[in-house]
This record gives C-alpha cells, structure tokens and sequence, in this order.
C-alpha cells in the first residue's frame, strides 16, 4: 500500500539533459547575459528606459506567439531609445479554484488531457525559438519553483504571482534565480505580505530544492508589481492611483527595503479585466510619475496582456492570436499604444 494518497504517473527527466535536447548557443547566453544587465541597470535607475513587459496572458499555441513576438520585435526597434522590451512568455496559469487550461505546460494541446513532459519540451523550444528568431529573452510566471531551473538559462524576467506571494518556496527559490523577481501584491491586496516576500527574497536563504541542500546569495533585483486586488465583496479595486505609488514607496522606506522598485500590472484587478482600460490606465501612471519625482524614479515600468487579437475566447474556439484565458488587447492597438508610451515616458 502507498504512504501517500496520489499516483506517480511518470519521473520527468533532469532539467540538464532538457539543457543539452534545446540547448542555447554561446552566441545567444552571450545575448542573454547582455539583456539581462539592461534589465538590471533599469532597475537600478542606472539606466531610464522604461521596463514594458508585455505579451499574451498565456502562450497558448507556438505559432501564434512566434507571429506576436516578431511584430513586437519591429516595434521594440522604433522605441528602443525609451523602452526596453521583455516579452510576457507565460506558459503556466494559477487557476483560482483549480480547474480549467493550466497553460502549455500543462497542455500543450488544449484539446487534450494534460502531458507535463511534453509540457516541458514544448516551453523549452518555444523559448529557443523565441530567442534564435527575435533576440528577445523573455519573461514567465514562477508557478512551480521547481519546474523554473528548466528554463532558467533562458528567463530574463519572472513574476510571482497574488496566489503564491506568501509561499515560502517561492520566495525562497526567487532569492537564488540571479533576474529580477516581480512580486505581485496578493488577491486581498495586503502590501505588507507583498513587502515581506521582497524583503524574503532580498536575503540570503538555506533550504530543500529538488533534492539538495542549497544556499543562496540572495536577489537585490527583488520588486513590487502592483496588480490591483479583490474586496470581501469580490470587487475588483485598483491600485495604480498616485496615492498608491506613494503610499507603497512611503512602506518600502519603513521597511529599508534598499533601490525600491515598482512595475505596474495595467490588467487584472487593476482594470477590473477589461482589457481596453490598459490604454487609459497606462497613460493615467506615467501622468503620475510626470507629477512626483519620488514616483519617476520608483516606477520602472508597466505590465500589460496583449496578443493579436482583441479580447479572449473558449480554449475550443481555435481563433489564432486570440487570448484563451483572460482578454488581452490586440496587435493594432497594441503597436499605437507602445509608440505613445514612448513620446509620454
């Protein structure tokens, strides 16, 4: 009889020898290592460029997203003097109550049953392809702490999510990934629990990870991302007001939190999930950086969802380009929106 109560399907293979099936040339850690230093000088204040990192709520289908990223490539060409691109390549997906398209790693096909392997081998090629046809290294959600070392030659960006931001794994493994780690304000939108994940994953940390005793050095590029929160009424209340950003820098000077960093997730409970508002928001907070110098130097950037085409669909509809999970705003309103942002910056 089993001590525990689930069935070991299959044991996935060692996060090395998927390194060596979809390895990274030289040429291209080389890119990495340099997009990586960008990133960090941007939020350092080394560098003023705003930080956009923007795509798809869900990489759902490879050839869509490959489509997306080029376009995003020729715009990030014209704006590149004001706005330092990284893509959202997000291909695992937080389910409130459990149930419903997890992302590509789960479902690479969203037609058919989970296959977590080939899950695996499809966000590792995706990413290759990303960066081979686009030079862009991009950004995903850390879902699974555990499952990050798959791609982590090959992450620019990741992102803790509401649901997982007071999770100890999570801030624990954020503190050794050496990129930035956003850290998302939770659902119930408390900015302390925010603040303790950063502070958390700032230090030095000693723990279990995939079978090792490890140690880390810590992650000074640990961040706030600001996503908006839900009421005891389910409301969505947003967050990105100039009392916010204020507000929230007042927290990280109490808590000595050293270089506070902040990026703003324009969708989500901050638009209330009505994706068009991510033009008007967007604008509304670099109107705010515009009024505080205080807030110009905290703020890096923004967040936005954005695919090909306006609004979401049933995972079964197969419209290319268009978002499965939440509605994300779509190429032609993106690609204006991007050059506005960069006159405004």
């Amino acid at each position: 009889m089993s001590d525990m109560d689930m069935v070991f399907k299959k044991e996935l293979p060692a996060p090395s020898e998927l390194k060596k099936r979809y390895p990274l040339s030289k040429e291209l850690a080389q890119l990495k290592e340099n997009r990586d230093a960008e990133i960090k000088n941007i939020l350092l204040g080394k560098d003023d460029r705003m930080l956009l990192i923007i795509g798809p709520c869900s990489a759902d289908r490879e050839d869509a997203v490959l489509d997306y990223m080029t376009r995003l490539r020729a715009a990030q060409e014209k704006v590149r003097d004001r706005i330092f691109v990284v893509p959202r390549l997000y291909t695992n997906k937080p389910r409130t109550v459990g149930k419903g398209y997890k992302g590509i790693l789960h479902q690479p096909d969203p037609d058919k049953e989970s296959d977590l392997l080939k899950g695996i081998l499809t966000v590792r090629h995706m990413n290759v392809r990303v960066i081979e046809e686009t030079g862009f290294t991009c950004a995903d959600e850390m879902l699974y702490p555990h499952a990050h070392i798959y791609v982590s030659d090959l992450l620019s960006y990741a992102a803790v999510g509401a649901r997982s931001v007071e999770n100890q794994m999570h801030r624990m493994t954020a503190s050794g990934l050496g990129i930035p780690v956003g850290m998302k304000n939770p659902t119930g939108g408390n900015l302390t629990v925010m603040l303790n994940s950063i502070i958390a994953a700032q230090a030095k940390q000693e723990f279990i990870y995939r079978n090792y005793e490890v140690q880390t050095m810590g992650n000074p590029l640990a961040h706030a991302i600001l996503r908006g929160y839900e009421n005891k009424y389910g409301r969505s209340i947003p967050n990105y007001h100039y009392e916010d950003l204020q507000f929230l820098l007042s927290l990280c000077y109490e808590k000595n939190i050293p270089e506070p960093a902040c990026i703003v997730d324009c969708n989500h409970a901050n638009s209330g999930k009505h994706y068009l508002e991510q033009i008007r928001i967007s604008k509304d907070i670099l109107q705010s950086r515009e009024q505080s110098r205080d807030i110009k130097g905290f703020v890096k950037g923004l967040m936005i969802e954005s695919y090909i085409e306006d609004g979401n669909q049933n995972p079964h509809e197969h419209v290319y380009g268009k978002s499965i999970t939440d509605p994300c705003l779509g190429w032609v309103k993106t690609e204006r929106l991007i050059y506005e942002l960069a006159e405004l910056w």
